[in-house]
């Protein structure tokens, strides 16, 4: 048995017994990563983990305290150098932001106050909902419209689509569930991100029942091949109920014809989801306004802050325009959770009303620090830069007589290969792909990858602000360089 009074004669805690180290300790990490950010143009992008590194992270779990310094210490060489470098100038991997110093030190505070914001009356929870606010006006939505934070993309679509799933048939399938009902349809383009297929399954509608709509050259949503499709399930019995938009394509940056297909879900009576993980941020450049029409009327919007924001890991928004079905898709009354009129039960409705998570870490200081110290004009002067850099960068593959652009650029994302027109289309997918691992294990760039009609491209995904015209000037020689490389290796590049 338990003798609780023996344990209580020598209680312990977590807290060091002096403070004076730990003050030590965060002066020089503060510099360390002052160092290490200020400096990370002049080293690789990318290195590879070593053995050692591997060796030390593999170990088992330890029984007897470490010093805190050595701890630290192996942070140092064995973590740090090993960066994914998503915050190199450099750096155009699938579509992932770099974040910046500010919001890494608004983390450190966020994480010292340690707020849950599942519920109560504080001072996060407030923060938060500015946060949210400041995104409604971002995306034009109204103020009685609702929202919530989270980790990114795929859990804001997911939140989105168990709203679109709940409101239909006016809460039925929340009491007793899809039995009973007909087949419940969703729409998307092929281009469409994996995350809504994940949504779909993991909502019991049915991978087989993701309509995936195929697209007109320019990578758009085909309409009317959307509309043969909803009428064919219509006449099989099916239930159509929800059509997702792409405001922003992950393969090649295009917007889907929002407004159209917004017009379009009205006549049917279909809940109007819009994915725009990055490319609805873009409603801040003039010269995509009207591209984006259509935002501002959709039923919900899912998209990311640590994307085209630059805000620091995590930070992913949901907004739904009609908040009644939000919180009535989410809310389980608890009686732990009960608000109350006065205390620290009381306050704002609580987060866990409106979303998966209960517990819920204060994500949003880093996106009020950041908003607040550089203003939404600075933040459309880079997204305005970053599509003006692939505009460039698609001018300097085009005009490369080895390289050749496979997509239009419309927004972002520029996809290319090398090609010197020696090669048949197999051999070109194999040295393109070797082409593109030989940067990012020299360290010289790292762009990512897709297939495009059965081409392997060079993909390279431009929300960083710290790259400059020279950087991409970098990237088209270091793919020249390497890319001519291999091609006068003909068993390599045969392979």
């Amino acid at each position: 048995m338990l003798d609780h009074h023996a344990i209580l004669s020598n209680e312990e805690t977590l807290d060091p017994v002096t403070w004076d180290q730990y003050q030590a300790l965060g002066h020089q990490a503060i510099n360390d990563l002052l160092a290490f950010t200020s400096t990370v143009a002049e080293r690789p992008v990318w290195q590879a983990p070593t053995a050692a590194m591997k060796a030390l992270l593999g170990q088992s779990l330890p029984t007897a305290p470490t010093d805190v310094a050595a701890v630290y210490a192996d942070f140092l060489t064995s973590i740090l150098p090993f960066a994914k470098g998503n915050i190199h100038p450099l750096f155009f991997s699938w579509v992932e932001g770099n974040g910046t110093f500010s919001g890494a030190l608004a983390d450190f505070l966020a994480s010292a106050m340690n707020s849950n914001l599942a519920i109560g009356d504080h001072g996060a929870v407030y923060v938060e909902h500015q946060v949210i606010n400041w995104c409604k006006e971002l995306m034009g939505y109204p103020a009685d419209s609702s929202g919530l934070l989270v980790s990114g993309g795929s859990m804001a679509n997911i939140t989105a689509l168990t709203v679109a799933r709940n409101a239909y048939q006016g809460g039925l399938i929340r009491r007793a569930g899809l039995r009973g009902l007909p087949q419940l349809v969703v729409y998307c383009s092929t281009e469409t991100h994996n995350c809504l297929a994940k949504a779909v399954d993991l909502l019991g509608i049915g991978t087989d029942y993701l309509r995936r709509i195929p697209v007109e050259a320019d990578y758009r949503i085909s309409l009317p091949h959307l509309r043969e499709q909803v009428a064919a399930d219509r006449a099989q019995g099916l239930a159509p109920f929800c059509l997702i938009g792409n405001a922003g394509t992950v393969n090649t940056g295009a917007i889907d014809p929002l407004a159209a297909l917004a017009e379009f879900a009205r006549q049917e009576s279909l809940w109007f989801h819009v994915d725009g993980a990055f490319g609805a941020v873009a409603t801040l450049v003039p010269e995509y306004q009207e591209a984006l029409r259509g935002l501002e009327v959709a039923d919900s919007i899912a998209f990311d802050l640590h994307k085209w924001l630059y805000v620091n890991y995590e930070a992913g928004c949901v907004l739904i325009r009609d908040a009644a079905p939000h919180r009535d898709a989410f809310r389980q009354p608890a009686s732990y959770l009960t608000q109350h009129d006065r205390g620290l039960a009381a306050g704002p409705e609580p987060f866990g009303n409106y979303g998966l998570e209960l517990s819920r870490g204060f994500k949003s200081l880093k996106i009020w620090f950041s908003l607040l110290e550089h203003g939404k004009d600075k933040y459309a002067r880079l997204v305005r830069q970053n599509i003006a850099q692939a505009f460039y960068l698609g001018e300097l593959v085009a005009q490369h007589p080895q390289l050749e652009l496979l997509t239009p650029v419309t927004l972002n994302i520029v996809c290319y290969r090398f090609n010197s027109g020696s090669l048949g289309e197999e051999e070109l997918n194999h040295l393109n792909k070797e082409l593109l691992m030989t940067l990012q294990e020299r360290g010289l760039a790292a762009p990512s990858y897709t297939i495009l009609d059965g081409r392997y491209a060079i993909r390279a995904n431009i929300t960083n602000h710290r790259t400059t015209k020279e950087h991409l000037q970098v990237l088209v020689a270091a793919s020249v360089l390497v890319g001519q490389e291999l091609a006068a290796q003909p068993a390599a590049a045969t392979a």
